[in-house]
């Protein structure tokens, strides 16, 4: 690989890992603010509340993957990404200022709703133009390597939340996390963000991109100026298999990597302290394992990787959920294992969906269908297992799982190989 390619890799992830932790934060201290932001009652009521504005958030991710998508395929990933990273980090940072119900009445769940929604916009924008880059940016031969990297600075996003999580509840006190030390860790999160922008700003566009404006003939450059409409009229089974690619994968690494720590704090006597700690560890261990995944599947194919990703979970849900309780080392097991299945997933997924698309529609062919999945699966998994184990229904989280990665080792299977596939 390049050098010009190993610092467009790197100033992708910093900017992404940056613009997940602005993301993940949200989940990591929903149980501590949710109150703070809604009217006074019971914390159950509020939490739900709280986690129906994180998936309030996911229904602005389709538009932003639109918005975004269309300006990173007309103009450059480059500067797609620099707008992304700019509203994420604003947004973060409002929220962290905002005062409480109880000093605005209706208008702090306003403010928070109206964030959140803004960072579902950058989200949407985020995913597709930074797989994008990251790919293009690629040896031929070291793609899946090349994406693995865009996970890698997800889940260093989502270490850093956890590990501000877990660093806030354990040197303050309760009432002085409650009171103050969530807004820190918004504000500290937003200042990261800026600062990764600086990165941004220097960092070169895609070769790709550049040789594909070049060599652009009439066909492309039609594509271009409307890349969502001709990814939908060109690609549609391409864009079709992006979605279920996602059903399964973004459901489970949400639960498995953001919400998990938040679920057991509730369901069992576990410190949410300590569920963060294991938390911080499992994500570690995920980083690190990522760009291995990305080699094997480089080595040995899309295919069987997402297929040991999907086929492992349909077998894990049930003792994974049934094993679970309160204890430490119970936790760090049982999620450091669903994070070793996710590889599979994870490491192929930025890879495989930019290999379903020429570079004219490519950030718009990832972020639309996965932001479309995103939405349904993802955003809305948090909120169904809290309101399945409100309801005694706990019985059933693990079907809701294992149904999710059964879904996706069907499509796994029958979607074509793309390991080799030349990049237009």
């Amino acid at each position: 690989m390049t050098s010009r390619g190993k610092r467009a890799i790197f100033a992708g992830a910093v900017g992404n890992a940056v613009d997940w932790l602005d993301w993940a934060i949200y989940t990591t201290f929903a149980v501590v603010f949710s109150p703070l932001f809604f009217p006074p009652g019971e914390s159950g009521p509020a939490l739900l509340f709280s986690l129906a504005v994180f998936a309030v958030g996911f229904v602005m991710r389709p538009v932003g993957a639109i918005l975004f998508g269309a300006y990173a395929d007309r103009h450059g990933r480059k500067r797609g990404l620099v707008l992304t990273i700019v509203l994420m980090a604003t947004s973060s940072l409002v929220i962290g200022l905002t005062p409480t119900y109880e000093n605005i009445g209706v208008l702090a769940p306003i403010v928070l709703v109206c964030c959140r929604l803004l960072q579902g916009l950058a989200a949407g924008g985020e995913f597709g133009s930074s797989a994008a880059y990251l790919v293009e940016s690629a040896a031929p031969r070291r793609r899946a390597f090349a994406g693995s990297w865009q996970q890698v600075s997800v889940g260093a996003g989502l270490l850093l939340a956890a590990g501000m999580g877990a660093t806030v509840t354990s040197l303050l006190p309760e009432a002085a996390v409650s009171a103050w030390g969530w807004r820190l860790a918004f504000i500290v999160a937003a200042l990261c963000g800026f600062a990764a922008l600086w990165v941004r700003s220097a960092a070169q566009e895609s070769e790709s991109f550049e040789s594909a404006i070049q060599t652009a003939d009439k066909v492309d450059r039609s594509a271009r100026r409307h890349p969502v409409l001709s990814m939908f009229r060109e690609h549609p089974r391409a864009a079709m298999r992006v979605f279920a690619i996602n059903i399964g994968g973004t459901l489970l690494y949400y639960i498995w990597l953001t919400y998990l720590p938040v679920y057991i704090n509730v369901t069992t006597d576990m410190p949410l302290s300590e569920a963060l700690r294991a938390n911080v560890i499992t994500i570690a261990v995920f980083i690190a394992l990522l760009p291995i995944a990305g080699l094997l599947s480089d080595r040995f194919g899309r295919k069987p990787t997402m297929l040991t990703f999907a086929v492992g979970f349909v077998l894990y849900s049930w003792p994974a959920f049934h094993f679970l309780n309160g204890e430490f080392f119970n936790f760090l097991l049982i999620e450091c294992i669903g994070a070793v299945l996710l590889l599979g997933y994870c490491a192929n997924a930025a890879t495989i969906m930019s290999e379903q698309f020429p570079a004219a529609v490519r950030a718009s062919g990832i972020g639309v269908p996965y932001a479309l999945s995103v939405t349904l699966f993802g955003g809305t998994a948090p909120y169904i297992l809290t309101w399945l184990n409100s309801h005694e229904f706990s019985g059933f989280i693990w079907v809701y799982c294992a149904v999710a990665a059964a879904i996706g080792a069907c499509v796994y299977f029958t979607m074509p190989e793309t390991k080799g596939k030349a990049l237009d």
